[in-house]
């Protein structure tokens, strides 16, 4: 059935559907640790000053009370998401406790028997208390705090509303040709797994105290991504989920379906594979309404940005991913290559890092047919063919990867010193700027203020200018939305800000 998605390609173009495809959509996980101003994890509590966790849309916390998670909603545009991004991290650097700051390594800092009592019995969540603790006594609590950045993934409705008139007579319904294209973008998504590995991979060394148990790695030399590697965020081998899982649309719902039926899984959230289906809340929904976007889990959190991923990195996945969907998958021997390109991946994730990958040229050849592509498909400018010469280069002289520039920083097997001057200059180039909020210091001052309220309320926002260059912002809480003009707003201050927002929204909590 894949044969028939083969000219997918000049469909695309005869129909003129590029911009919809570059108008794809985005949004943003960001799992981070806050530590002490000595590198160790925090035991402060979730900043007091956030709305609670309880519907916070923004700002949440993870497994630990130290991991904090940052949210943004859905975008098209890269600049709107890195936009967003960086206004939920500088909100929650405003936010930390007691010269708290972010850690900004995927592989948590140093762990002695303490931290692990403090992580698992304190924790501020009751409703998740059940499924947190099965977690510790099944993978212990140090798995289970491996940080990462989870992009979402989707394309606009229309897309594939307006492709399928093609296709209709090869499916049985919009839904199962839309499930097909998404799934196609999975299967090529874990056959080129490695690839990410390499380019993105920032996980080289553990701190003290991660593998403590007699069973666990005796690690001899940095690693392009412990995270990515057999040894990170995976799930047991008896937990009856491997690769293969991927092998087919129906194979991945009902193999997922039975793990938790038998259980091996708590639940379909316990899936710890590169990439999700998402937007059911059920699995047997994805036959019958299909999937909404995908979930990719597999990016160590960028040590060298604020914000924890970079906008080169965004800019060039949504490239690969219309790659991934324009490739086709020889669906002959499936289970062999998704087992293959799984051992391949680890092969790469465990690379001394300052070392060319096994995988070069291949990555090479990939690199040079999306630039082919972007031209193809009509969505080329300069700014696309300056990131992705820029990986080329990263694929040619690895010591330009993430991971091996975190090498010279390697002290007596640590990175803590790095980590705690990193975390204060990203602490510090939010708080001390001349705007309260950086990524808007092209909006008005009470703009700013009015979405920082806002996100610590845990207030909705969009903003934007409008033709005639008046700022524009849209609040939702619950049920009811307000759109703001600036003169409705122009006399908040941080002092009056709250008050004027609950007058706004009287049923805030």
């Amino acid at each position: 059935m894949h044969g028939m998605l083969d000219n997918l390609l000049d469909f695309i173009r005869k129909d003129g559907l590029s911009k919809q495809l570059e108008h794809s959509f985005l949004g943003i996980e960001v799992e981070e640790h806050r530590i002490d101003r000595k590198g160790r994890l925090s035991r402060n509590p979730h900043p007091q000053k956030l709305g609670s966790r309880d519907y916070h849309p923004y700002l949440q916390s993870d497994f630990a009370e130290s991991q904090s998670e940052i949210i943004t909603d859905p975008l098209s545009s890269v600049e709107d998401v890195m936009q967003q991004l960086n206004t939920l991290q500088t909100v929650l650097a405003y936010s930390l406790q007691n010269d708290d700051r972010i850690w900004p390594f995927s592989m948590p800092p140093a762990l002695d028997e303490s931290d692990r009592h403090f992580i698992a019995k304190h924790f501020d969540r009751p409703a998740y208390k059940e499924y947190r603790d099965y977690l510790i006594e099944k993978y212990g609590v140090a798995r289970k705090i491996i940080t990462g950045v989870h992009v979402n993934y989707s394309i606009p409705d229309s897309f594939f509303a307006h492709l399928y008139q093609h296709y209709q007579h090869d499916f049985e319904s919009l839904t199962s040709f839309k499930n097909m294209l998404y799934f196609r973008i999975t299967q090529n998504f874990v056959l080129h797994r490695w690839l990410l590995t390499y380019l993105f991979g920032a996980s080289p060394i553990p701190e003290a105290g991660f593998f403590a148990d007699a069973s666990d790695p005796c690690w001899t030399h940095p690693v392009r991504s412990i995270r990515n590697s057999r040894f990170g965020y995976v799930n047991d081998s008896a937990d009856h989920v491997n690769v293969t899982l991927y092998s087919s649309f129906d194979s991945f719902v009902s193999g997922i379906e039975t793990a938790v039926e038998d259980h091996h899984l708590f639940g379909p959230a316990e899936f710890y594979g590169p990439v999700r289906l998402r937007g059911q809340e059920r699995l047997n929904e994805y036959r019958s309404k299909g999937i909404s976007y995908l979930e990719f889990r597999v990016f160590d959190n960028d040590p060298f940005s604020a914000n924890g991923i970079s906008r080169d990195t965004l800019v060039f996945l949504k490239i690969f991913l219309l790659y991934l969907l324009l490739a086709p998958v020889d669906e002959q021997n499936i289970e062999d290559k998704l087992k293959e390109a799984f051992d391949e991946n680890d092969r790469v994730a465990l690379e001394r890092p300052d070392k060319p990958t096994f995988k070069q040229r291949e990555g090479i050849v990939i690199l040079e047919k999306m630039t082919k592509l972007v031209k193809d498909v009509g969505v080329a400018d300069h700014d696309i063919f300056t990131v992705l010469q820029k990986f080329t280069d990263i694929l040619a002289h690895p010591q330009l990867t993430p991971a091996a520039r975190l090498l010279p920083f390697v002290n007596d097997g640590s990175l803590r010193e790095k980590g705690v001057e990193i975390a204060s200059a990203h602490k510090k180039a939010m708080i001390k700027s001349d705007a309260l909020l950086p990524s808007l210091s092209n909006f008005a001052h009470q703009t700013q203020t009015l979405i920082f309220k806002s996100v610590e309320l845990g207030i909705r926002y969009t903003v934007r200018k409008s033709q005639s260059n008046k700022e524009v912002v849209n609040l939702t809480s619950g049920e009811i939305t307000r759109k703001l003009k600036l003169e409705d707003y122009k006399e908040i201050t941080l002092d009056n800000s709250e008050k004027y927002l609950r007058e706004l929204f009287p049923t805030l909590k």
